[in-house]
C-alpha cells in the first residue's frame, strides 16, 4: 500500500467507525420502542450491548463521588473505556464521539462553499484550560452532590435527544447545548473539545502514556506547517505537540502531511505531556 493510499485508509476507517458508532446510538431507541428489541440500550455515557455494559470514565467517576462508595458493577463497566484511554489516548474523541463526527460533517459542508481546504482559528485560549475545567467539574459534582456531566454532556445529549424523539416525540432544551457547541466550531475548530470538555480532559490524563501516537520523521519533515493547520485541536506535530496529552489520534495531520513524515504508530516508550 502506498503512503497516499495509507492516509486515505485512515480517513475511511475513521469515517466508518464514526458512522457506525452514531448509527448504533440512533437505531437503539427505534429497536427498543417499535420492536421491543433491547439487545442495545442506552447511549454514549452508559451503553449496554447484550449483557455487557460500558460506562464513560467521567460519568462513572462522578457517580462514585456522589455516592461516596465503590460499586463493583460500575467499576467493571468502566474497565474497557479506561483501558482504551490508557493504551490509545483520546480515541473516543477523535474516532467515536458524535460531536466530532457532526463537526466533521459541518467542515465538509463548509468546504463546498470555500476555496480554502483548511479554516483558520480566530479565537484561541491556553490549552491548559481543559485541566481547570475538569477539576472544576469534579469539585462541583462533589459540592452539589449531583453528576453534572451526566446531564449536560454534549455526546450524551445526542443519544438522549434521539431517545426523546422516538419515545416522546419531542426535544428538550438541553439539546441546545449541542447546537451551541457546533456553532462555536465556526469561530474556532472544536472549541468545546479543545477547552471545555471535562471528559476529553480526563481521557487525555488517562492517555498520558498511551502506546498509540502520531510519530514524526525528522529527516523528511520540512516544517511546512500543513499538519498544524489541519489539526482540529490546533496542535503542531512538527514541534512535537502530537506527543502531548491533548492529541486525540484522529490522524488528520497524517492525511494532510505532504512529505508523509507523520504516521500513526505504536511506541514502546511513553509519550510526552
Amino acid at each position: 500500500m502506498s503512503e497516499a493510499k495509507e492516509r486515505q485508509h485512515i480517513r475511511r476507517w475513521r469515517l466508518l467507525v464514526q458512522s457506525g458508532a452514531l448509527l448504533l446510538i440512533v437505531i437503539a431507541p427505534f429497536l427498543n420502542f417499535y420492536f421491543s428489541i433491547d439487545f442495545v440500550q442506552g447511549w454514549y455515557q452508559s451503553l449496554g450491548i447484550g449483557k455487557l455494559w460500558f460506562v464513560s470514565p467521567l460519568e462513572g467517576l462522578e457517580s462514585i463521588l456522589v455516592a461516596k462508595r465503590l460499586y463493583l458493577p460500575l467499576l467493571t463497566a468502566m474497565v474497557v473505556p479506561v483501558l482504551l484511554a490508557l493504551f490509545l489516548g483520546r480515541v473516543f474523541c477523535g474516532w467515536i464521539c458524535p460531536i466530532h463526527f457532526l463537526s466533521d460533517l459541518s467542515d465538509r459542508f463548509l468546504k463546498l462553499f470555500s476555496r480554502k481546504k483548511l479554516r483558520k482559528d480566530h479565537f484561541l485560549l491556553p490549552k491548559t484550560i481543559i485541566w481547570y475545567v475538569l477539576l472544576a467539574e469534579l469539585l462541583l459534582t462533589m459540592i452539589l452532590g449531583a453528576p453534572l456531566f451526566v446531564f449536560l454532556s454534549p455526546p450524551g445529549l445526542v443519544g438522549r435527544e434521539m431517545m426523546m424523539v422516538v419515545f416522546f416525540k419531542t426535544l428538550t432544551l438541553e439539546g441546545l447545548i449541542v447546537v451551541a457547541v457546533l456553532i462555536a466550531n465556526f469561530v474556532t475548530r472544536r472549541f468545546f473539545c479543545r477547552y471545555f470538555c471535562p471528559l476529553g480532559g480526563l481521557l487525555a490524563f488517562l492517555g498520558s502514556k498511551r502506546k498509540l501516537r502520531v510519530a514524526r520523521d525528522e529527516e523528511s519533515c520540512t516544517e511546512c506547517g500543513m499538519c498544524a493547520r489541519a489539526c482540529p485541536l490546533g496542535l503542531n506535530p512538527a514541534i512535537g505537540e502530537a506527543e502531548s496529552n491533548y492529541c486525540w489520534n484522529c490522524g488528520e495531520c497524517v492525511e494532510y502531511c505532504r512529505e508523509s513524515s507523520l504516521t500513526l504508530t505504536w511506541v514502546q516508550g511513553s509519550s510526552k505531556r
